[in-house]
């Protein structure tokens, strides 16, 4: 089947993506967050995401130049989930979330995460339909060492113990607690 317009397959089969929260601060120091699942790490050292220019994220990164990443666990999807786009209504709730601070950069984490990253702007991209890319280089990592990999450590048992918050596109999420090795083709190194 060929759909006659191809935007639209993203509305019409399931996709995975991680469900994250990006802080930012506007102008006055208030913070905010944005659920954002159109994200990844760009390379060695650079997270991005993508949103619109006129959201209030984008505005925020744009004029204090940081923002923040928490990547929640699975039983905090329904606090993520008030911080999507189309919750504006939730403002109040989202400003009564349990945070706590970054250390190298002006922002907040969620605190029921597992990943946390501060990160200073690197730039904006546009020309991604109505939609830009915001990179920032990481300045600052800090992760519970509960969910590290470490040599000894048997990835499929850590994923059962520290289940991963999965984003299905669109508006359905799921934990993520079992997994299998890939066979990768020879040369493959680390998704590049």
């Amino acid at each position: 089947m060929t759909l006659e317009d191809p935007a639209a397959v993203w509305d019409q089969v399931f996709t995975v993506a991680p469900l994250v929260l990006v802080g930012s601060r506007d102008e006055s120091g208030k913070q905010a967050f944005a659920g954002k699942h159109m994200v990844t790490h760009l390379g060695d050292g650079y997270f991005g995401f993508v949103c619109k220019p006129q959201e209030r994220t984008c505005r925020n990164v744009r004029s204090q130049a940081v923002f923040t990443i928490s990547y929640p666990r699975p039983h905090a999807a329904v606090l993520a989930s008030l911080a999507l786009p189309q919750r504006d209504d939730c403002e109040p709730l989202l400003e009564a979330l349990p945070t706590f601070p970054a250390t190298h950069v002006e922002g907040t984490f969620l605190e029921d995460g597992y990943l946390f990253l501060e990160c200073e702007l690197d730039r904006v991209i546009d020309g991604f339909g109505d939609h830009v890319l915001v990179s920032g280089r990481v300045v600052a990592v800090h992760v519970d060492e509960e969910v590290l990999r470490r040599p000894g450590r048997e990835d499929q048992d850590l994923l059962v113990r520290h289940p991963l918050l999965a984003y299905l596109h669109a508006g359905r999420f799921a934990p993520i607690s079992m997994s299998y090795a890939l066979l990768a083709a020879r040369g493959l190194k680390r998704g590049y």
